[in-house]
């Protein structure tokens, strides 16, 4: 099957919007290059480099209108003309060769890695996800999957349940299994996502304790030990009657997704009280997390 490579030019200030956006509008993966020659020096692994102009390329399925997708380059980053830009058609050898050379093992939290299916794990007895890029949100190497991630890593999640709410690739409901979760919920409006998550756990050698639905599939009174939600900013708002109820008195709730402190702002209204959320960031994206009370009187 052929693909279509969309690669353009954005400057800093726009490359991580305009890479999300890429997958929001179907890309299968998406990469971001120097677009000159400026060496980036940095000695944070979860702080990836960035350069003062931006080459982001996106693989999109053979058909797709790359018409309608400059267009709504041009909007999303207020332009009037299309940003410098080249459209190559790949074969799926090309395909291969060069989407794989992209994706690297990512330590993703203490002691936790995420793998691609064709490399070696770097450190064989870490919790370490087998995950490919693939069609559904989550692959470790965006900052709301990798704060989330992180923030796994740090809990005691033995006997816990787990929703995560919005699973996209499934990869949080995975690691939170793998770092002793007794349950996992991975509820998302999109098949296909539920499908690849189906797909990724099985991969993982996990069959038992994952549970892969519809949010309207979960009975009426669950409620989770923790609730994860990275997903969109006006979700989050729009959806927070249901995360908040999902949350058993005493129990977490995580929220990524938030781009910058004006989207953190604008969500805590919504989810304080009962919730008194701390953040945390990572290029410019933020997580919120706090404890439901025990005691809600």
């Amino acid at each position: 099957m052929p693909w279509l490579k969309l690669k353009l030019r954005a400057d800093q200030d726009h490359a991580l919007a305009l890479a999300e956006a890429f997958e929001e509008w179907g890309a299968i993966s998406v990469t971001l290059q120097d677009a000159g020659d400026e060496p980036v020096f940095d000695t944070y692994w979860e702080q990836s480099p960035l350069w003062s102009q931006v080459e982001v390329t996106g693989l999109f399925p053979e058909h797709t209108d790359t018409d309608e997708i400059l267009v709504r380059t041009r909007a999303r980053l207020n332009l009037a003309h299309n940003p410098p830009h080249q459209i190559d058609l790949l074969g799926d050898e090309d395909w291969a060769h060069s989407w794989m050379a992209h994706y690297k093992p990512l330590q993703v939290g203490h002691g936790l890695w995420v793998i691609p299916s064709w490399c070696a794990p770097p450190e064989p007895n870490a919790v370490n996800i087998i995950l490919d890029p693939g069609l559904a949100f989550g692959t470790g190497d965006h900052p709301t999957t990798s704060l989330g991630l992180d923030w796994l890593s740090e809990q005691t999640l033995a006997g816990k349940t787990i929703l995560d709410y919005g699973c996209g690739s499934g990869i949080l409901a995975i690691a939170a299994l793998k770092l002793g979760a007794r349950a996992a919920y991975a509820v998302d409006i999109d098949a296909q996502a539920l499908e690849v998550t189906r797909r990724n756990a099985v991969h993982n050698g996990i069959h038992n304790g994952i549970h892969v639905m519809s949010p309207s599939e979960l009975p009426s009174d669950f409620q989770a030990d923790i609730v994860i939600a990275n997903i969109l900013f006006g979700t989050l708002i729009e959806l927070a009657a249901e995360i908040n109820a999902r949350v058993r008195p005493g129990g977490w709730l995580v929220l990524a997704g938030l781009l910058g402190d004006d989207q953190a702002v604008e969500v805590r209204p919504h989810y304080e009280p009962p919730f008194e959320l701390t953040r945390r960031e990572r290029q410019q994206w933020v997580l919120l997390a706090g404890h439901k009370p025990i005691d809600l009187g």
